[in-house]
């Protein structure tokens, strides 16, 4: 192994070049981690001990020759100049690539400033809840044929992801007093088909008003300024009687149509409406079985899907654009607060 060494002593001394590519390769085959002189330390341990005193110095030697030699090589060929040296001022600037929210968290935002406007406090609650918030205190007795509008993901027996935040309200209504004016906005979870009107995944945005005296009448006016000021001064709405278990009277509630301005187009179905949101009166029987007097206290209560606004806000015609993060779709939103 001495001669070895002897060897590559010799051809440290006589490597010239100044191609940077070629000294770079010199100094990978003698000097990298499984370079030939890393492989004779390794050897070290094999030479016989009468030779270890010169083999090591000689080795030394070796190392301290060939880094010298790259060095100078390098310097003498300018490949290691510094960074500075290599900075071409004359080359135009990159361009910063900047980031947007989400169209949901725009539109989530949106809504939470404009009811905020009106009084509205923010609560938010789990996502995975059991049976009393989900069902059982919002009018939803056991084997109560409304459960089935509602497809469940179930953890167990009384325990599942919810299926809407008005959980959230009922745990509002038994933690607090009236007056209450809150909105709920959150994930949900039902056990639905993915298409591009429906998703397993979607997000709400819920709200609750309690207090004596209230009517109808002002949760209409509460939905007519909401509507206003999402989708315009000129926007109109329209109700239509319906059914939740959690309120009576109920009603669903549509905006005249962006596109046609209420003349009728086939996003609409010729009706010049699209339904946006459900409410009502909440139900005595909620209220009472979250410690409300309901000879007291009445209250309205409504509940609109975010990804219906934003699509209808945005113009986007499919559901799962929403959830496929394709930076395409979501470079379209830059700029936008």
């Amino acid at each position: 192994m001495l001669e070895k060494v002897e060897a590559l002593l010799k051809e440290v001394d006589s490597f010239k070049s100044e191609d940077a590519n070629e000294i770079e390769q010199f100094r990978i085959r003698l000097l990298s981690k499984k370079g030939e002189i890393t492989n004779l330390f390794t050897q070290f341990k094999d030479v016989p001990n009468e030779q270890k005193k010169e083999f090591g110095q000689k080795l030394n030697e070796l190392k301290t020759k060939a880094f010298d030699k790259v060095n100078s090589l390098k310097e003498s060929s300018g490949s290691d100049a510094t960074s500075e040296d290599k900075l071409d001022l004359s080359r135009p600037a990159e361009a910063m690539q900047l980031g947007s929210r989400h169209p949901i968290s725009i539109v989530r935002n949106e809504i939470i400033d404009i009811f905020a406007k009106i009084g509205f406090n923010v609560s938010e609650g789990p996502e995975i809840e059991d049976d009393w918030h989900n069902f059982t205190a919002l009018n939803f007795p056991e084997e109560h044929p409304a459960r089935d509008m509602q497809d469940t993901f179930f953890i167990d027996k009384d325990v599942a992801l919810r299926t809407h935040t008005s959980s959230v309200q009922v745990r509002v209504m038994e933690g607090g007093k009236p007056p209450i004016r809150t909105i709920s906005p959150g994930r949900v979870f039902r056990n639905e088909a993915i298409s591009a009107r429906a998703h397993c995944i979607f997000h709400q945005v819920e709200g609750l008003y309690i207090d004596k005296n209230v009517s109808f009448a002002d949760l209409k006016q509460n939905l007519m300024y909401f509507a206003k000021e999402m989708f315009g001064e000129e926007t109109e709405i329209r109700l239509r009687p319906s059914y939740f278990p959690f309120t009576e009277p109920s009603a669903e509630v549509d905006v005249s149509c962006m596109l046609c301005k209420g003349k009728g187009c086939n996003v609409c179905k010729n009706s010049g409406f699209l339904e946006i949101l459900g409410c009502g009166m909440v139900d005595p029987n909620v209220l009472e079985n979250c410690g409300i007097d309901s000879k007291e206290y009445t209250g309205f209560a409504f509940g609109m899907g975010i990804e219906r606004i934003a699509m209808l806000k945005f113009g986007v015609n499919d559901l799962r654009h929403f959830f496929e993060n394709d930076i395409r779709f979501l470079d379209q939103f830059q700029g936008t607060i």
